[in-house]
């Protein structure tokens, strides 16, 4: 057996945090939290000298890796290697489970295909199959309400790559038509277009006029796949979420048609702050809780955490923001530290419908991290996958093994 223990932690638990806290860990699985007992140590325990010690960070939304691929217009990498490096970044920013958002659109303005998404979901699913990478890796499949052609896509895909995972596949259903959704604010989004593409003011009215037109045709099909959606998950065999929507009908609407959604951005601006809704859960990204405010004129993310409306956040396009937001609404008093850690862990695992993860809890995954603060600024020192820590030949090497006297290391083989 494979034991691992942390002593004198400042452990986020899922309650309070604990200061002087013994963390022990065996074969993958968090066996014991408490209270350091003074001279009562364990002999080879770690100790932390006070930094805290989190569970992994869960993003249940992330476009990055599109990003990772084509970090350029003219720059494009090949799948397998993109997965490789963008997993790397993330768990040096204490992510440990990442679901990948794979779009099924093709969407010129963000360089989207069908074609693409699937070359990235395939490398995903090899890189997972492996069991050697340095996160969980999962996916989030997102699909346009209005194109016939991605929901055939998206049930292909469904069908011919089954998801061997322990819950059911996660798919976001979104219409970013603007007018509605994340571009309701209509001058936000005149402004950001005006800025991407070099537009005028004039031109972009055009832009936007003709993007609407364009879409209206699609309404029939947005109830079509909402139906479709409503169907699978209600046999689960998908965890339905739903991404930007418009409003509390449409949200209704998607709550009726099958599983509990989860909004992946906060509501448009100049709304009264919604009601919770049973089941429903927010999740705003990191980005939008740093600056201070959403960059296409939605509300402000702290104001609906501070009322208890948000359950996690999920990173969107920015991973590394994800620890940096949950730390800074602590230190400004939106919410307790425990609390604050919860939106990007347990929360999160919610969210997923993870049910081995999350929390600092004995019988949960030990998917750890260790951090210190320097400055109000978040520094990941070390992180540990469950996978890591557990015996056997096909166990990753990770930083805790290596860290083992030559003796030790001989010894536990």
């Amino acid at each position: 057996m494979t034991r691992h223990v942390f002593a004198h932690a400042r452990a986020v638990l899922p309650d309070r945090t604990l200061d002087g806290a013994l963390v022990v860990v065996d074969d993958g699985r968090i066996t014991d939290v408490a209270p350091v007992i003074p001279g009562a140590v364990p002999a080879g325990a770690v100790d932390l000298g006070g930094a805290l010690l989190l569970p992994g960070i869960i993003d249940t939304h992330s476009d990055a890796l599109e990003k990772e691929q084509r970090p350029r217009p003219t720059v494009e990498f090949e799948p397998g290697f993109a997965v490789l490096s963008f997993e790397g970044r993330v768990r040096a920013a204490g992510v440990t489970t990442t679901h990948h958002a794979v779009s099924y659109q093709t969407n010129a303005d963000k360089d989207r295909t069908v074609e693409r998404s699937l070359a990235l979901a395939a490398a995903v699913r090899e890189r997972a199959a492996a069991g050697v990478g340095l996160v969980d890796h999962r996916l989030l499949h997102r699909l346009d309400a209005r194109d016939a052609d991605a929901l055939d896509a998206l049930e292909d895909a469904l069908a011919h790559q089954p998801h061997t995972t322990d819950v059911p596949p996660l798919v976001s259903y979104e219409d970013h038509t603007p007018g509605q959704g994340q571009y309701r604010n209509l001058d936000a989004y005149r402004s950001i277009i005006q800025r991407q593409e070099h537009l005028s003011a004039e031109d972009a009215d055009r832009f936007i006029r003709h993007r609407i037109d364009e879409r209206a045709d699609g309404i029939p099909q947005r109830v079509r796949t909402l139906a479709r959606l409503g169907q699978e998950a209600r046999a689960g065999r998908i965890r339905l979420l739903a991404h930007d929507v418009e409003s509390a009908e449409e949200l209704a609407g998607v709550r009726a048609a099958g599983a509990p959604p989860s909004p992946s951005s906060p509501p448009p601006a100049r709304r009264p702050a919604p009601h919770r809704t049973p089941g429903c859960r927010s999740s705003p990204v990191p980005p939008n809780v740093l600056r201070g405010g959403s960059h296409s004129g939605n509300v402000g993310a702290e104001a609906l955490i501070s009322e208890g409306l948000v359950d996690n956040l999920s990173s969107d396009y920015m991973p590394t923001a994800l620890l940096a937001a949950a730390l800074r609404l602590a230190e400004r008093g939106v919410v307790p530290l425990h609390t604050a850690v919860a939106l990007i862990t347990s929360g999160a695992a919610r969210t997923a419908g993870l049910t081995d993860r999350g929390a600092l809890v004995p019988g949960l995954r030990a998917d750890l991290l260790v951090v210190s603060v320097e400055g109000g600024r978040p520094t990941v020192r070390m992180s540990l996958l469950a996978e890591e820590s557990r015996d056997g030949d096909g166990a990753p090497v990770s930083v805790a093994r290596l860290l083992k006297p030559a003796d030790a290391a001989a010894s536990s083989r």
